[in-house]
């Protein structure tokens, strides 16, 4: 994001984070076409927790000179492990700023994995322009799917999955379906907070290519991003009781504080959205969301919604849409309780 020209946009992004969509569900009804009755997907109500693979661009505590980098992913990372009774994390990749990711994510298992397993954690794409060049993430996540079949959680841009999908067709078949952060209705702009600023489809901005691959894989996708995603918010008081934990939850109060006042700087309001955590609901609490089934997805291009100039891609869904091939489930409201249910999962200390 940017607060003049330029550097708006690349501000937004960066607290965009892994933001994707849509505001208002009355607008998005009236862009979505004829609709459909949202239905729960189908995703867990076994007694064995689903295991599953996370795929990460998480930046928590990332020296930045606009003050903070986004904490949504070290949030989610935390509740996957505090839910270890409906998800089992088999392994974890780390895209955009590999190496750090790589580390930081190290050092949260460190803290926060009490799940008495190993997670091992791999270094993907750091460009996020080289789909198809292989990488420790990439061998690692493909190894996996060649033992069993399971979903992805992808809450970064695609690139670390596009990869596996483009070099291991083969594979396809192996996931059960791709849960990403990413996605909006068309039109709709994405300005969190007081609605001050327009900020971009992040995820999917970064690498555009990555999700062509994947949708036209034919794997099963759910998209889970701005519309649904902004009805939950951590305001100050929220997290105050991170700063009286462990060593793990003091450092993490310490790079939240930041977040939050560079949200208020930018957005209006001291808080933040966890973006990232829908997604993972997706999979943990299904019941909490209300759902789109196989809505038509299309990439169109038009002027940028950012400041910027020129054009830019847009993933979008809607009914409407007859033209196109791709179908996904979209996510598009978090129903009251689930803000609470991220709450205590930071607060949880046994599983």
């Amino acid at each position: 994001m940017r607060i003049t020209a330029q550097h708006l946009a690349l501000l937004t992004a960066a607290i965009a984070g892994t933001l994707l969509a849509l505001p208002l569900q009355s607008l998005a009804q009236s862009t979505l076409g004829t609709s459909q009755k949202p239905t729960q997907p189908i995703s867990q109500t076994l007694a064995q927790p689903r295991r599953i693979w996370l795929d990460t661009d998480i930046m928590v505590g990332m020296p930045d000179k606009r003050g903070a980098r986004e904490v949504d992913d070290a949030i989610t990372i935390m509740m996957a492990l505090r839910h270890a009774d409906k998800v089992q994390l088999v392994g974890i990749s780390t895209v955009t700023y590999a190496d750090y990711g790589y580390n930081v994510t190290q050092k949260l298992l460190g803290w926060y994995n009490k799940t008495g397993r190993k997670i091992p954690v791999y270094r993907g794409s750091d460009t996020l322009h080289d789909i198809g060049r292989e990488t420790d993430a990439s061998r690692a996540m493909a190894a996996a799917l060649r033992r069993e079949r399971m979903p992805i959680l992808a809450i970064g841009p695609m690139t670390n999955v596009a990869t596996v999908l483009k070099n291991h067709p083969e594979l396809a078949k192996q996931i059960e379906e791709v849960v990403v952060c990413a996605g909006r209705t068309p039109g709709l702009p994405f300005r969190p907070g007081l609605e001050l600023v327009t900020v971009g489809d992040y995820n999917f901005e970064m690498d555009p290519e990555a999700f062509r691959v994947l949708f036209n894989s034919g794997v099963k996708v759910v998209l889970s991003g701005y519309e649904c995603s902004v009805y939950t918010f951590l305001g100050r008081t929220d997290l105050d009781f991170l700063a009286r934990g462990s060593e793990g939850d003091k450092w993490l109060s310490k790079t939240l504080r930041p977040w939050q006042l560079l949200n208020k700087n930018v957005f209006g309001v001291d808080g933040f959205v966890p973006w990232d955590t829908t997604p993972l609901g997706y999979l943990t609490h299904p019941t909490y969301f209300k759902y789109h089934e196989a809505i038509p997805v299309r990439i169109n291009t038009r002027g940028d919604d950012t400041g910027g100039t020129g054009q830019k891609p847009f993933l979008e869904v809607s009914f409407d849409y007859k033209d196109t091939p791709w179908r996904a489930t979209y996510a598009y409201k978090t129903l009251p309780g689930f803000e609470e249910i991220v709450i205590e999962s930071l607060k949880k200390k046994e599983l």
